[in-house]
């Protein structure tokens, strides 16, 4: 496994394609914006080399017998749905963002599900091509970026009849050595930091979409991929010398537009092409693998609790029985997430190909209480930390000799506390409830993995509800007491 400075070193020799706020980016990792969010991807190469996390953090291949990071591990057992589940945790609680591995880890075995299920109804081979580059996703200890999310544009329509071809990534070409894909993937995150892309269909084929049943994996600076940076509330206070404005000092996310410009994939990299029959089932188990990943916004949550805690006590009224009373419910209220994620991993099963699956009801009744709770913490954060969260001047401001004084004195809130203490928490609630980071909690948290309504359509079709009208026609007569 690569330590955090070898994972650096790794992304310096790949050459991306990046454009952000009008201008093409030289350098990724030296750039202000982008550089929190890489920070984020070196913690999960750190933590796995902390003997203290092992358990959560690695495991071991069933390809190779090897002790790997968990992000690169196709789940053997419900354990490991449970350990990834903690693992999120810890690493939402270390960050306070998200840590852009997720994606990639249920991106990889959806497809070693959904292989092998083609290869026994077609007689094709693309299971063992894509359990060939999973060995070497593990050997390399890459950052895998899962590519679902098209751009649809007429959402009404089905890709074969947009307007314009290429608002779902397609087949344009097939050649002897391989294929050459176009189009886009949207609301990318964390692709700057990857090594590797792998591309998956994003809602249920028809055959008149054949063309659009794609997946494959490609390097992430292969030519013709360009990346467009997308804006993040309060980024460029990333660009101001006065770090406390930020919140959170070290740690952040990205997300981009990936627009694949007559790219080339040779074969053995090529994991479906048009058995669009199968893009449904690949959507459902991707999505309810994913869906389970939001354990990471319970450790967000960890962070978040603490702030409040903290800034009540910087202010002076943690003893007051409505702030315990809503502190208390924060607390209800993340833990009961945390139940959620617990739940789908342990009642996981084994798929035909041998690996475990979260049980896809419970992962959505969990990913539909993320879309909510969420926002009941920011609330709650907000409520309590007091307006000065959004009225406090700048950091430079403080800095300043002739205002910090000021500010010092007029900002000070419980004696023995440092008024410059009290201004930083303030940053962070407002960054984790407002500002950069509300991204990577709030809005991820809603839209990530899928909005509510598809939590909803799925909660209908999965509840046995005549089992449910069985038990209630036996007690009342209707139906024999059998």
């Amino acid at each position: 496994m690569m330590t955090p400075q070898q994972y650096e070193e790794s992304l310096e020799k790949l050459n991306y394609c990046v454009y952000m706020l009008g201008k093409k980016i030289s350098h990724v990792a030296s750039n202000p914006i982008l550089r929190p969010s890489r920070n984020a991807v070196a913690k999960t190469y750190e933590m796995a080399q902390r003997p203290e996390h092992e358990e959560l953090m690695t495991a071991v291949s069933h390809l190779s017998g090897r002790r790997i990071n968990r992000f690169t591990h196709v789940f053997q057992n419900s354990r490991d749905l449970v350990l990834k589940s903690k693992m999120g945790r810890l690493l939402g609680g270390h960050t306070g963002c998200c840590f852009q591995r997720c994606v990639g880890m249920d991106a990889l075995n959806v497809m070693s599900i959904i292989t092998y299920d083609i290869d026994r109804a077609k007689g094709s081979s693309y299971n063992p091509r894509f359990l060939k580059f999973v060995s070497q996703v593990q050997e390399n200890d890459w950052v895998v970026d899962g590519a679902m999310t098209d751009p649809k544009g007429d959402r009404s329509l089905p890709p074969h009849q947009q307007a314009d071809p290429d608002l779902f990534l397609h087949v344009v070409q097939e050649r002897k050595d391989g294929i050459v894909v176009r189009g886009a993937k949207a609301h990318q995150t964390g692709p700057l930091n990857s090594h590797q892309i792998l591309v998956m269909p994003t809602l249920t084929m028809r055959e008149a979409d054949k063309a659009y049943a794609v997946s494959f994996a490609t390097p992430a600076d292969t030519p013709g991929i360009t990346y467009i940076l997308g804006r993040q509330s309060c980024d460029t206070r990333k660009l101001e010398e006065n770090a406390m404005d930020n919140g959170n000092l070290y740690y952040g996310g990205h997300e981009a537009l990936m627009i694949f410009d007559d790219v080339f994939v040779p074969w053995e990299r090529v994991f479906m092409k048009g058995e669009y029959e199968f893009s449904g089932p690949l959507v459902e188990k991707f999505t309810a693998y994913h869906r389970q990943s939001y354990a990471c916004k319970v450790g967000v949550g960890d962070v978040l609790i603490g702030a409040t805690q903290t800034i009540a006590e910087y202010n002076g009224v943690e003893k007051a029985s409505h702030v315990k009373d809503k502190i208390v419910e924060m607390n209800h209220l993340n833990e009961s997430l945390f139940c959620g994620t617990l739940a789908c991993a342990y009642e996981g099963r084994a798929e035909a190909s041998g690996t475990f699956i979260v049980d896809s009801l419970m992962a959505n009744v969990f990913k539909h209480n993320i879309t909510q709770y969420p926002y009941i913490l920011a609330r709650l954060a907000q409520d309590i930390a007091g307006g000065l969260m959004v009225t406090l001047p700048s950091e430079a401001d403080f800095r300043s000799p002739e205002t910090g004084p000021l500010m010092t004195k007029y900002y000070q809130g419980v004696k023995g506390v440092d008024t410059e203490h009290r201004m930083r928490m303030l940053r962070l609630i407002e960054a984790m409830t407002l500002g950069a980071q509300a991204v990577g909690y709030l809005t991820e948290s809603m839209h990530g993995a899928g909005s509510p309504q598809a939590q909803r359509i799925m909660i209908a079709r999965l509840v046995n509800m005549k089992a449910k009208q069985i038990l209630a026609k036996r007690l009342c007569g209707i139906e024999p007491l059998d």
